[in-house]
């Protein structure tokens, strides 16, 4: 929408001159430098909408005319304001010289027209770009009145900008257009002159309009009779999809599963071709450094807590074989299939477990797989999955806090292991010197057998590479939205901060060679981590020694404990990637997601392999690597998610890369494991700050008038909203000291307790109540409600 004002130039000469804009929001001319203003929220005066209206009451109105120039346009335009008595005969000339030649013109009162072409048409000369014109609206009059025509043209243009403009595409007479003002008027709202400051007066008023919104929403849906009684039908690609609920039951068996089906796999030639973009050629690449570095970390990791059991290499191979197999089959395969904080407190707790027992710990783990086929298959049988509407925000956020700590505590309990290995002394032994790249053990010994230790610098080195990896990789996706450089540079630069980092830090480590640190321990080719231990195929009957009979049996009970953790990662990651604002139109597979990931992870102990879950953190990075946003923005507003490029092929060769890099043993042995320990905090750190429970911990110690204004701030009291916030907390300690004491193997079994905690205990201290917001989305109702809290 633009508006263009009669003016007189330097030369005395009067013409037309944009002084305005709307692209949803209003953008005005500088008069002092002659440059565009910032876009802002239209204020108007209510005066001028009056005035608005009485001269649309009494103007000239064309609708559907079949003009396809301006001369022809204003030549009807002005015969129609002759008839109509707006201005006289002999102004003819005038005012057509005024339209069309931009010389002067005096009127003796003001005269109005509207028009709406029969089509959009290319007008030459009307506005700076070539954008087709359907409406005209004119308004010529004496500069001596007290009309401000500034102020009338700015409110027809905010209306154009507004909603009413699509009443307008309809109207068929005068009363028409009338009654689209009168509905923007009864939306507006006046504000009497006052000493009130501008933040008060802001939520107020916001407050006040949010209302008249609602119901402004409510007559168009009672008006157009839009109110959804059904699936409601789209199309891509020439593919029906339907908007569904996936977790709704059948009432048959395996009638989820068999709907996940029906419902995906129509599109697979579709995941296959969609495929075909730069996009998703870049995602493959960030995403392998992404899903690579805790691949090898908890690989280390892994093989610390199991003494060599299972190690980097049983982790690559697993990662690589069931991601394979998973986006070949899955209904979303956008989620990426890895290993996770919770399942190596797991695989922790039943080591020692059978070590104390005397059991043979891989041989127990194929029994646990053997249970897992068995339980899944009655969940999904059940269709199960529904249960997952029961798994609220409250314990959303309570899960992933508690991974992202996982991921935080073992980076500085690994960086703490260093120091206290090679400590700052006054002096050190004499030594002999160590190779640079000197590959080495989870334990902290060299392959050929002697310690390593007390080395001068290491620790400090270890801790700048920690650092400076986290630093850098954090800064440069902060890059991304910077103002520095191009668009398409900073989106690449930001892209790809993570192997950017990691190629830094190694860069700075073999600067400095005459410095040990501890690098990264890659068996060469597909051999075990530990040959002397063990084999590829593990017996279900014991290896060494017989496998208890009763053991066989009771292995259920750990089997349903790692069913929770695959079941509640799995789902809850399923959920935040389908998030509604994505516009995933291929849907997802609550059902035929989880049998895939149980069923190929429970096969994996048989080969000593570590089962697998939906990575919750590498997922979202995968999809948000996948997104295209919108680019048809109005100037000031966010971008919006234009849609995501939902293929099969990014997920498949991401795991096909991490299965090769066992072969680039010589590659990845130069990485310093402080590196990845960076890698791992910026993880943690990131997934962090994106949990409302996060935001809420800030908040406590923020004073209440620095608040911002979210939904669950301005509605509930503060001390409610913290108490609410504290046992959240309550329940993440509980749980770190279940999994960090003998008990463990129970960390499943409590965290599913959140579930019926929230559901039955904390509706008996909060109460709940609908949002009163139009402009929130269900997503926001779900945050609201999760506080629900009334004072």
């Amino acid at each position: 929408v633009e508006l263009n004002e009669l003016i007189v130039d330097k030369n005395q000469e009067m013409r037309w001159k944009e002084t305005a804009r709307w692209i949803k929001f209003e953008e005005d001319v500088e008069a002092e430098t002659d440059r565009w203003g910032k876009p802002h929220v239209a204020s108007l005066s209510f005066r001028s909408l009056l005035e608005l209206r009485r001269t649309i009451t009494h103007g000239a109105i064309m609708l559907d005319l079949d003009q396809t120039t301006l001369p022809g346009i204003a030549h009807l335009l002005v015969e129609t304001m002759i008839i109509s008595d707006q201005i006289r005969e002999e102004d003819r000339a005038n005012v057509l010289r005024a339209l069309l030649l931009k010389h002067r013109l005096f009127l003796e009162k003001p005269a109005m027209a509207f028009v709406r072409l029969n089509e959009a048409v290319l007008l030459e000369s009307v506005l700076e770009v070539p954008v087709p014109v359907r409406f005209i609206f004119v308004l010529l009059g004496p500069t001596q009145t007290n009309m401000d025509y500034h102020e009338i043209g700015r409110s027809f243009s905010t209306l154009m900008s507004d909603k009413v403009h699509l009443t307008l595409y309809f109207a068929d007479d005068r009363q028409d257009l009338l009654n689209g003002i009168n509905e923007f008027l009864d939306c507006s709202i006046v504000i009497p002159p006052s000493d009130v400051e501008g933040k008060d007066l802001l939520k107020t008023v916001a407050s006040f309009q949010k209302q008249m919104l609602r119901k402004r929403k409510e007559r168009e849906l009672k008006k157009c009779g839009s109110i959804v009684t059904g699936a409601e039908q789209e199309t891509k690609g020439g593919i029906p999809t339907f908007d569904v609920d996936p977790l709704k039951r059948s009432g048959i068996p395996f009638g989820g599963l068999i709907h996940d089906i029906r419902r995906r796999y129509p599109r697979y030639i579709s995941d296959l071709k969609d495929a075909m973009d730069t996009q998703c050629i870049a995602a493959v690449i960030f995403i392998y450094f992404a899903a690579l570095s805790p691949t090898i970390t908890f690989g280390g990791l892994l093989g610390e807590k199991t003494q060599g059991m299972m190690g980097v290499s049983e982790l690559i191979i697993s990662t690589a074989t069931v991601g394979v197999l998973f986006s070949l089959l899955a209904g979303q395969p956008l989620l990426i299939i890895g290993f996770s904080g919770p399942l190596l407190v797991f695989e922790e707790a039943f080591y020692k477990f059978c070590q104390a027992q005397g059991f043979e710990y891989l041989t127990g783990r194929v029994w646990i797989g053997f249970w897992l086929i068995f339980i899944v298959l009655v969940i999904v049988a059940a269709e199960g999955s529904f249960l997952v509407r029961y798994i609220s925000p409250f314990t959303q956020e309570i899960f992933a806090f508690l991974i992202s700590l996982i991921f935080i505590y073992e980076t500085f309990s690994k960086l703490i292991k260093v120091f206290q290995e090679h400590p700052l002394m006054k002096s050190y032994p004499t030594a002999p010197v160590l190779p640079a790249f000197k590959p080495i053990d989870p334990q902290g010994h060299s392959v050929i057998g002697e310690p390593i230790l007390n080395q001068p610098n290491t620790a400090l080195l270890s801790l700048v590479l920690m650092m400076g990896t986290f630093f850098v990789a954090f800064f440069l996706r902060k890059f991304r939205n910077s103002r520095f450089l191009g668009g398409k540079a900073r989106r690449i630069i930001g892209d790809f901060g993570i192997p950017i980092s990691i190629l830094i830090s190694v860069l700075v480590d073999c600067i400095i060679p005459e410095t040990y640190t501890q690098k990264l321990n890659v068996p060469s080719g597909f051999s075990v981590t530990s040959p002397d231990k063990r084999s590829w195929f593990i017996s279900p009957f014991g290896d060494k020694q017989p496998f208890p009979v009763w053991m066989m049996g009771a292995s259920v009970i750990p089997a349903l404990l790692v069913f929770i953790l695959i079941f509640m990662e799995t789902q809850i990651t399923t959920l935040i990637v389908s998030k509604k604002e994505r516009h995933l139109v291929k849907g997802s597979g609550f059902h035929l997601d989880l049998l895939l990931i149980v069923t190929l992870g429970a096969i994996c102990p048989l080969f000593g392999l570590p089962w697998l879950t939906a990575a919750t953190v590498r997922s979202v990075t995968h999809v948000n690597a996948l997104t295209v946003m919108s680019k048809a923005i109005a100037p000031g507003e966010k971008p919006m998610i234009h849609e995501v490029k939902e293929q099969r092929v990014t997920g498949m060769c991401v795991s096909i890369l991490v299965g090769l890099s066992i072969v680039m043993t010589d590659v990845l042995r130069h990485i310093p494991l402080a590196v990845l320990f960076g890698i791992f905090l910026y993880m943690g750190v990131t997934s962090l700050t994106g949990i409302q429970l996060y935001e809420r911990i800030t908040l406590m110690v923020t004073p209440a008038k620095h608040h911002p204004d979210h939904i669950y701030v301005t509605k509930v009291k503060t001390w409610r909203m913290n108490m609410f916030t504290i046992i959240q907390l309550l329940c993440i300690a509980l749980l770190w000291v279940v999994k960090s004491t003998v008990a463990s193997l129970a960390f499943p079994f409590i965290l599913i307790m959140t579930v019926p905690l929230r559901r039955l205990i904390l509706t008996r201290i909060f109460e709940e109540r609908e949002l009163d917001s139009p402009n929130f989305d269900e997503d926001g109702r779900d945050e609201y409600n999760e506080i629900h809290m009334l004072v």
